[in-house]
């Protein structure tokens, strides 16, 4: 199965520079408007923009119609919850986020997490009851900006997307990955990553460009490889794993979907992927994220290491990476963050560029006023 051929508009083809504290602002009044506390819509605008600022624009505001707003004017998504601890140990907690935008409550339980980790050099918060929290890396890197190491998973709730490899339904979802930790200065280490070879957003951002994704994202009913993007939102269609098929290690993503599941979902009780609901309908993806579970951990090497010169170590470790030579004419070697580290700079001074279509959708939610500048 093909992608569709035909052209794209000159809407499709143009982007326009929004300026960052502009666009930011206007989130903060939108979800302020729909009864999120100030320092929560803050905290859920900064989750946001960091999507378009590192450049996974899958994950920035264009998910803001097709996620969040619908999750706030349905219900599923309550603006005023308050996170409830149902267990606190000390370094450790679980509590219950009772449908509390996922945007603020994942990094309101990161932040929880590093507190922890400077009393008891480890710090775990296990999170059930939440929503979508846009990319799990703007959550593990407030670790890192604490000194530690930080590692977040995150599964799909009743959500299923993806099939396990040989099997003839959908059980689990994207179930995002991501660790962090200090660099080099200004350009922390970021891994942010789903299990599956892409995440859903940027299958729906090449069917919104009307651009093929390349042979290895998807995959029919057979298993055949499957390059229609728009194929996929029509059930046609299921994600592949990470490692792609046996013969090329298909087992790595599919463990560390099953991994993240374990993680963030039964530790904290939150709904699962592979229940016997899953094995009700006719195989394609269905179900709905509700009941997500979140697994948010801080490490502080430091509180476990007295005395010890961290910081040194992981400078040593990252600049060595940064200082292998790369191969005849090619580009410097860098690490996970690097590159999303100078974008967000670069975009910070020089405006974020966003489809025009996706414009548009912001100036007709009253968010962004004028036709900015296409480039």
């Amino acid at each position: 199965m093909t992608a569709p051929t035909a052209p794209r508009t000159a809407v499709e083809r143009t982007t326009v520079l929004v300026d960052h504290a502009e666009l930011h602002a206007a989130l903060t009044g939108l979800f302020t408007g729909h009864g999120i506390p100030d320092a929560r819509a803050r905290l859920a605008a900064d989750a946001l923009c960091h999507g378009d600022l590192t450049g996974l624009d899958s994950h920035g505001v264009f998910n803001l119609t097709r996620l969040y707003l619908p999750l706030l004017e349905s219900g599923r998504c309550d603006p005023r919850a308050q996170p409830e601890a149902l267990t606190d140990l000390g370094a450790c907690a679980v509590v219950d986020a009772r449908r509390a935008l996922g945007l603020w409550a994942a990094a309101e339980a990161m932040d929880d997490a590093v507190a922890r980790a400077g009393r008891h050099g480890v710090g775990l918060v296990s999170v059930r009851g939440a929503t979508h929290f846009g990319c799990a890396g703007f959550h593990a890197v407030r670790a890192a900006h604490a000194g530690m190491i930080g590692v977040v998973a995150s599964n799909c709730g009743g959500q299923r997307i993806a099939r396990p490899p040989g099997g003839a339904v959908a059980m689990l979802g994207t179930n995002p990955l991501s660790v962090a930790a200090p660099a080099l200065d200004g350009h922390p280490f970021l891994l942010d990553m789903s299990t599956t070879v892409a995440p859903t957003g940027r299958v729906r951002v090449a069917a919104r460009r009307g651009t093929p994704v390349p042979a290895g994202w998807l995959e029919d009913a057979a298993g055949a490889p499957v390059t229609d993007p728009s194929a996929f939102d029509r059930g046609e269609a299921f994600l592949r794993w990470l490692g792609g098929t046996a013969e090329t290690g298909v087992h790595k993503g599919y463990g560390l979907g099953i991994a993240v599941e374990l993680l963030a979902a039964v530790v904290s009780g939150a709904a699962v992927g592979p229940a016997p609901a899953a094995l009700e309908g006719d195989g394609r993806p269905h179900g709905s994220d509700d009941g997500i579970g979140f697994f948010l951990l801080a490490i502080a090497p430091e509180v476990l290491r007295p005395g010890a010169d961290v910081p040194a170590a992981t400078r040593s470790l990252f600049g060595t990476l940064a200082d292998c030579p790369p191969v005849p004419g090619g580009e410097p070697v860098r690490y996970p963050g690097w590159r999303e580290a100078e974008l967000a700079v670069e975009r910070r001074r020089h405006g974020i560029p966003l489809p025009a279509h996706l414009h548009a959708e912001l100036i007709d939610l009253g968010l962004l006023g004028g036709p900015g500048s296409p480039r």
